[in-house]
């Protein structure tokens, strides 16, 4: 059964009983390759042959080369992948450490500056103390300083007011001579007395 044929071309497609395409291209069947020819099994081997060797020559060498490169460019990218990822690890566990210490020398700063905040503290009180007492002893030194030069004073008055009274009054009782010698005589009994 003939299904489409096209002259123009040679090239003619064929149904066979069984269903199955027949192509023929100027006048030589496709379907013969498919069936077992000695001589064409030779020429096929020989080409294999040719082509193997020159493959084998020019194209394997380049393609192993390229393929241990690509290989070599492989392992050196997991190698330093791996170290890469061995010196993040590492600096992850400096940065680590540095912000444990820097965690350790904050806490010890600021338990020093509570220190000496409280040390200066305690040092302001102590002065201020220490001044209180200082201003109260020369407070205190002043008053009694002043209260001595009062009392001082307050004795020189009566002092010189006694004088002035016993002089008016032994003016009074002693306006004759007699009287003042007698008077200065038992004075001087009473000096010698004491």
């Amino acid at each position: 059964m003939q299904f489409l044929k096209k002259t123009k071309t040679n090239i003619k497609f064929q149904i066979t009983t069984f269903g199955i395409w027949n192509f023929k291209l100027w006048n030589f069947n496709i379907m013969d390759l498919l069936k077992p020819n000695f001589g064409l099994l030779i020429w096929t081997f020989l080409a294999f042959l040719v082509v193997l060797f020159i493959l084998g020559k020019y194209a394997w060498p380049a393609i192993t080369k390229g393929l241990k490169q690509r290989e070599q460019g492989i392992a050196d990218s997991l190698a330093t992948a791996e170290r890469v990822r061995a010196e993040m690890t590492q600096l992850k566990n400096e940065n680590e450490e540095l912000l444990a210490k820097a965690r350790e020398e904050r806490g010890q700063l600021l338990k020093e500056a509570r220190e000496t905040k409280e040390r200066i503290i305690s040092e302001a009180k102590e002065q201020a103390k220490v001044e209180a007492n200082k201003i109260i002893t020369e407070a205190q030194a002043a008053i009694n300083t002043q209260k001595m030069a009062a009392v001082t004073d307050v004795k020189n008055q009566i002092g010189k007011l006694v004088i002035e009274v016993s002089e008016k009054i032994l003016q009074r009782e002693l306006q004759n001579k007699e009287a003042q010698e007698a008077h200065i005589k038992g004075l001087v009994d009473d000096v010698k007395l004491n």
